[in-house]
């Protein structure tokens, strides 16, 4: 019968405790990016918020099929907030809900607001950028990982944003106009 000596064991002892500490260092995050990433949930929130401001902006101007797009970036955001929800959750971040601030109601015109989406998702994703920088200074690879979906996700974002606004440009005219509004009317709806 073989027995492996003290020394052994204890090396044995002390390759396994290291393990498991950077295991469990792996899963923790710093209250600063803790912080941040509620933050940026609550942004999730507030540019959820912003898309139904817009849709009640466009229904108000009888642009129904701007406004459905709309609502459907509605659910888009909130289910980017529920995935960043979920995320923080696996991290052992304690989420914390904060007050939205109020968007704006009002627009000077159509292609005004569009701009405005425009640039909300850059805006988005410049947060997102400083977040995995922050979370790459800190050397944590959970957070780095979670927040690739979204790097990604703003991408498309801001590049189906830049193709409407372009047509919105281009559809000066009160006929043009309508046709767009009944293209964006056939947006489906986002699959979670």
């Amino acid at each position: 019968m073989f027995l492996p000596s003290r020394a052994s064991t204890t090396q044995t002892y002390e390759r396994i405790h290291f393990e498991v500490h950077d295991r469990e260092m792996e899963h923790m995050i710093s209250r600063r990016l803790g912080d941040a990433l509620n933050r940026q949930l609550n942004r999730e929130l507030y540019s959820a918020y912003l898309y139904m401001s817009m849709a009640a902006y466009y229904e108000s101007i009888k642009l129904k099929g701007f406004s459905h797009w709309m609502q459907a970036q509605v659910t888009e955001e909130l289910m980017h907030a529920m995935k960043l929800f979920e995320a923080l959750s696996q991290m052992e971040v304690r989420i914390l809900m904060m007050p939205i601030e109020a968007p704006p109601v009002n627009w000077v015109s159509p292609l005004r607001c569009f701009e405005d989406v425009l640039k909300h998702e850059k805006l988005v994703t410049s947060l997102i950028n400083d977040l995995v920088k922050m979370s790459q200074n800190e050397n944590n690879a959970n957070a780095v990982n979670a927040l690739k979906w979204f790097v990604n996700e703003q991408k498309e974002e801001e590049e189906h944003a830049s193709e409407i606004l372009e047509k919105c440009r281009r559809a000066l005219d009160t006929q043009a106009l309508k046709v767009l509004d009944d293209e964006l009317s056939e947006r489906p709806w986002p699959m979670g």
